[in-house]
């Protein structure tokens, strides 16, 4: 490898491991156990102009002297550093009081999935808690920032999360996060005694007290000055149009107009309707759209009546789709996937499930949480389709995969692009019935479903966030062209006008996934091998379109020669 290249993919590298501390713990890499992430707008403006540096540093080193694997890392590191700045950029510290990615979600989510190996680590853990204050002030900060600004969340968003951490501060304490770590499994019973004593001082004198005083200052100064749900967009704010083209190009990795956008989803969403009247006729007896919808919307017989049915409905589903994949993948992962309930705090108002990577000192397997809460408000037909794009052939084996990668940077095996990665996850959910994974003709209508809701995303995100959509219209438009349940429907709508722009990822990386192969097939004719398409895809780890393209282009031009 170049050694500059090399060289400044560690400094890349270590530079965000040391700005995300809390996820540097979660992949194993224990150097910065002790500490807490860093929200001041002084380190966001060091990390950005650090990321300029790397973005600059990369783009000058001359493409023409490096080998493929080279090339690959130099035009990743361009994109990871750029969507990494632009991100920052948007201050989104300002306005991050939100019920999926608040600070307090994130303590919620993250802290029991720290893994302490050995003592001085467990030991780290405490003084990490013991700085959770610190961090919490300055959030406290940024937000204070926000409203002088008239940079402010949407109300509905703070609601929401005002009630969480009123579920947090009401539950017992040896519920919180922090008691949730597991201590080492060499430490002796009065060591563990010991340590567990000092993390519930922290617990009780540090961690609790800060989220009581961060509740107070978002109900009594986030919140009066909020925004109405009329005005759920970031195109409500003074610099709205910039922040939403910034999100726009860093989760999609291509520069797009939202009115374009917008106008594609309409047309998916048109071209899905025929599909459902296909399948549906057979399966539940009408081609009437608004019947489907009502049907599988409300029919009770396609929900579930236990927490305890959604989590093995979810593990039959992977365990079918372990046994299959290697007859469509050459390369396969070493960690192992899991499925697990999300945890009760805040999981009312949770999206339906989420992926955690394994750390890459194996201490972790990859996890697949699936949100059992309200059960009979789970749908049975779209329970497939949900752990396919959240473990394998989805989420799990294209990153766990990523990981376990040789001969490339780390930053490459962790890299964030999210187009790649989200739309990687939903082409899986249309892979999983060419398969054979769905167990049934009710079920393979989860795989519309799924896909009408991501189409959707296309449609509500920009119009929420370009076009000025209110909350309301975008729960509206999402129930009626989507079978998707109410509760489900409110939730996401929170969730694109939180997690600005990201939602646009799903439906624009399965396309490109979806033409490549396409491409693929029609130059190589008969050499079209699928083991090698998707070995080409997920060979190089989580990457910009563009480069997807060039890789896929490459590998179909070697096998005609």
């Amino acid at each position: 490898m170049n050694e500059h290249l090399a060289a400044l993919a560690r400094r890349f590298w270590d530079t965000a491991l040391e700005a995300s501390p809390t996820s540097a713990t979660m992949l194993g890499d224990h150097r910065f156990d002790d500490r807490v992430e860093d929200f001041s707008r002084e380190q966001e403006d060091r990390l950005i102009g650090l990321l300029d540096g790397f973005k600059a540093e990369a783009a000058a080193i001359d493409p023409a002297g490096l080998d493929t694997n080279d090339r690959i890392t130099r035009r990743s590191l361009v994109f990871e550093a750029s969507s990494h700045a632009d991100r920052l950029r948007n201050r989104m510290a300002e306005l991050a009081v939100d019920p999926m990615l608040g600070i307090h979600m994130e303590i919620v989510n993250s802290v029991p999935q720290l893994v302490p190996t050995d003592a001085e680590q467990a030991d780290a853990l405490v003084t990490k808690a013991s700085r959770v204050g610190g961090m919490f002030d300055q959030a406290i900060e940024r937000l204070r920032q926000g409203v002088a600004n008239r940079r402010t969340p949407t109300a509905i968003l703070v609601e929401k999360s005002l009630a969480q951490i009123d579920d947090y501060l009401a539950a017992p304490l040896a519920e919180d996060p922090f008691l949730q770590i597991r201590p080492p499994s060499d430490m002796d019973a009065a060591a563990t005694e010991a340590w567990r004593d000092r993390m519930r001082v922290q617990v009780e004198e540090v961690v609790r007290p800060a989220f009581a005083r961060y509740r107070t200052m978002v109900a009594g100064e986030v919140l009066p000055a909020a925004r109405p749900q009329e005005k759920a967009g970031v195109c409500w704010l003074p610099d709205g149009e910039e922040v939403y083209a910034r999100a726009v190009r860093a989760y999609t990795s291509l520069d797009l107009d939202p009115r374009a956008v917008h106008q594609s989803g309409l047309e998916d969403i048109a071209a899905l309707a025929d599909e459902y009247r296909e399948m549906a006729s057979g399966v539940l007896g009408t081609a009437d759209i608004s019947a489907i919808y009502d049907r599988l919307r409300n029919d009770p017989a396609l929900r579930f009546t236990t927490a305890e049915a959604v989590e093995e409905h979810a593990s039959r589903a992977l365990a079918r789709a372990d046994a299959a994949v290697p007859g469509w993948f050459g390369r396969l992962p070493k960690a192992p996937c899991v499925v697990r309930r999300m945890p009760d705090v805040g999981a009312a108002d949770a999206t339906i499930a989420f992926y955690l990577p394994p750390a890459q000192d194996g201490s972790r397997p990859g996890t697949f949480f699936i949100n059992v809460s309200q059960p009979t408000t789970r749908t049975r037909y779209e329970s497939e389709a949900l752990a396919f794009h959240e473990s394998v052939p989805g989420h799990h084996l294209q990153i766990a995969i990523a990981q376990e990668l040789e001969d490339i940077p780390l930053f490459r095996r962790h890299a964030t692009a999210t187009a790649f990665i989200e739309g990687w996850g939903l082409y899986t959910e249309r892979l999983a019935d060419e398969m054979g994974l769905y167990s049934g003709e009710v079920e393979r209508m989860g795989m519309l479903s799924f896909d009408s809701w991501r189409a959707g995303r296309l449609v509500v995100d920009t119009g929420l966030h370009a076009l000025g959509w209110s909350r309301q219209q975008a729960i509206d438009y999402l129930l009626g062209n989507s079978p998707q349940a109410p509760n489900n429907v409110v939730n996401e709508v929170d969730r694109y006008i939180g997690y600005v722009g990201q939602a646009l990822a799903y439906k624009i990386g399965q396309r490109e996934i979806f033409r490549l192969r396409s491409e693929a097939q029609r130059s190589m004719g008969s050499r079209f091998d699928i083991k090698g398409f998707h070995d080409t895809v997920l060979g190089a780890g989580a990457v910009p379109l563009d480069l997807l393209g060039d890789l896929v282009s490459e590998w179909a031009s070697a096998a005609r020669r």
